[in-house]
């Protein structure tokens, strides 16, 4: 009988250490197998936060550097510079009480203007230096959920990190093989048209390996405005952060009249999926579907051409938004429990 008893009490309490220590486990019990360098336009529409404090609360991803990055001038109501962007993400630093540990740049807060002019800035470098790294073996992921201003800059300057990263965007409109534009689409998507001049030397002259998340994909991570109440609202001060950024965001579109419904697409979200979320044994996001098609080349216009001497690439057809809400709301409710 003692015996049960203490078997029982040792289980209760390795049960509310587990509850009490939050994230502690779970980084004790993954160990980071790749590289990332986060570049996103973290002053606009507020998904990118939430893409942010993902990876930020995963373990077998190694964060090494966020990139504040610029997007258009006004963009979603706020100033759209880097400098803003970098004020968004060091709230969110902050409250996981990484401000110290992992760097933060800005770049020089404008786009493009000649396929030959890169614009350099310390995210620039950091891009550069964190690939031309020979002191490890683990794989490089620059993850971008804006403008390809800052990538791009960079293979410019060194075309050899080429070969030493793959780049995952979230960007560019559908392929009309694969999907059908949206209604009341605009012909030039989002991302693209923060910086074309960038987009055109990552497809039409770079060699750099590519994961695309288009247009038709990137809608596809919905999360409703009651799951944002019940698995955000109410965790910890990150829930209550993200949640309030939502909720400014909605404040927004009613003041200019743009009904949105009662959900949002969590368009960066992917990014996590597709590195942090990987598969076990061979690692790949082995639960999301992908073509491989050649480049198209981008043309002033923003649009897709036939590009016959373009590289291969990987376009993402189908995410696993179960994996991905889910693991953003574990973490979460992880984080939400942990002992400060």
């Amino acid at each position: 009988m003692k015996s049960i008893f203490l078997c029982f009490l040792m289980t209760f309490s390795s049960l509310s250490f587990s509850q009490q220590d939050g994230l502690s486990e779970l980084n004790a019990l993954v160990k980071p197998r790749m590289r990332v360098i986060i570049d996103n336009d973290l002053g606009g529409d507020p998904d990118g936060l939430f893409q942010l404090a993902h990876h930020l609360m995963s373990p077998s991803v190694e964060i090494r550097g966020v990139i504040a990055s610029h997007l258009y001038e006004q963009g979603f109501g706020a100033p759209g510079t880097s400098e803003y962007a970098k004020e968004k993400a060091l709230e969110i630093l902050k409250i996981l009480k990484l401000e110290n540990s992992i760097p933060v740049y800005t770049d020089k807060s404008e786009s493009m203007t000649d396929v030959k002019k890169p614009i350099d800035s310390d995210a620039v470098q950091a891009i550069i230096k964190e690939a031309m790294r020979t002191d490890t073996d683990l794989p490089l992921y620059v993850v971008c959920g804006g403008g390809l201003t800052n990538i791009a800059s960079a293979y410019l300057l060194e075309p050899k990190i080429a070969y030493k990263i793959t780049l995952v965007w979230i960007g560019g409109p559908e392929y009309t093989d694969i999907a059908i534009p949206p209604p009341g689409y605009t012909t030039l998507e989002y991302n693209l048209g923060i910086d074309i001049k960038a987009a055109q030397v990552i497809f039409n002259t770079s060699n750099i390996k590519l994961w695309q998340v288009p247009r038709n994909v990137y809608r596809q991570p919905i999360m409703s405005d009651a799951e944002l109440l019940t698995r955000v609202k109410g965790k910890g001060q990150l829930g209550n952060h993200l949640y309030g950024v939502m909720a400014e965001a909605f404040s927004k579109l009613n003041k200019w009249n743009i009904p949105i419904g009662e959900v949002y697409i969590y368009g960066d979200n992917p990014l996590v999926l597709l590195t942090a979320n990987q598969s076990s044994f061979e690692p790949d996001p082995s639960s999301s579907t992908y073509v491989i098609k050649q480049s198209p080349k981008i043309n002033d216009a923003g649009v897709y051409e036939t590009n016959l001497n373009g590289r291969m690439i990987r376009v993402y057809q189908q995410l696993d938004n179960r994996l991905l809400f889910e693991d953003f709301y574990a973490k979460l409710e992880l984080f939400s429990t942990q002992k400060n």
